[in-house]
C-alpha cells in the first residue's frame, strides 16, 4: 500500500466516531501518569515525581496545540482533558498533603472546591440545561496557582533550593488558598445567578 494511503487510513481510524485521536491519545498517557506519580511521592522521589509532572504539563499544551493547529477537536477531548488535568493536580496534591509535604488545610481546600464545582456543573446540566462550562477567569489564575505550588514543593523537595525558598513557598501557598476560596465562591454566586435564570446558560 502507497504510504499516502497508509497514512489516510490512520488518520481515519485516528479520527473515528469514538474521538480516539492523536491528541486524546496524549490526554490519556497524561491520565497514566496520575499512578506513577502518586508512587514516586509515596517513595520520597520527588525528583522524579518533579519531572513527571512537568511531562504531564507538557502534553497537556502539547495535545491542546495539536488539537487546533490540525482541527483534531472532538466532544471526547474537550470532557477528557479537564478531567485528566484536574485527577492529575488533586491527586498530586492529596499524595503531598498526606506525606506532610503540604498544609492539609489547602488539600481540603482544594478538594472540596473541585466536588463543588463538580456537584454544580451537574445540578446546571439537569436543571437548567447548561451546556458549556467555560471556566472562570478566576478559575484559571487558581489552576495556575495550584501549579506552581505543587511543581515548587516537589521541586524543593527533590532538587533543593537556597535562601528563601520557605517564604516564596509561603507567597504560593497563600496564594493558592486565596484564589481557591475565590474561585469556590465565584462558581457559587454563577450558578444561582443561571438557577434563578439572572444569567442565561451558556
Amino acid at each position: 500500500m502507497p504510504e499516502p494511503r497508509r497514512v489516510a487510513a490512520f488518520r481515519a481510524l485516528m479520527t473515528s466516531r469514538v474521538g480516539l485521536n492523536l491528541p486524546n491519545l496524549i490526554t490519556l498517557g497524561r491520565l497514566l501518569l496520575v499512578p506513577l506519580a502518586i508512587w514516586l511521592i509515596l517513595d520520597e522521589l520527588y525528583d522524579a515525581a518533579f519531572w513527571v509532572f512537568v511531562a504531564a504539563g507538557l502534553s497537556d499544551g502539547l495535545d491542546g496545540l495539536i488539537a487546533k493547529r490540525f482541527n483534531r477537536r472532538t466532544r471526547l477531548g474537550a470532557l477528557l482533558d479537564p478531567f485528566a488535568d484536574k485527577t492529575l493536580l488533586v491527586s498530586v496534591c492529596v499524595t503531598l498533603g498526606w506525606v506532610g509535604a503540604l498544609p492539609k488545610c489547602i488539600v481540603i481546600l482544594i478538594v472540596f472546591r473541585d466536588v463543588m464545582i463538580i456537584g454544580g456543573f451537574l445540578l446546571i446540566q439537569t436543571t437548567a440545561a447548561h451546556r458549556r462550562f467555560d471556566p472562570l477567569a478566576i478559575s484559571k489564575l487558581n489552576t495556575l496557582a495550584q501549579l506552581a505550588l505543587v511543581g515548587f514543593v516537589l521541586a524543593q523537595r527533590g532538587i533543593g533550593f537556597g535562601a528563601g525558598a520557605e517564604r516564596l513557598l509561603f507567597l504560593l501557598t497563600l496564594a493558592t488558598g486565596v484564589t481557591t476560596v475565590a474561585s469556590g465562591l465565584s462558581y457559587l454566586v454563577r450558578w444561582a445567578r443561571i438557577l434563578s435564570r439572572a444569567e442565561p446558560a451558556l
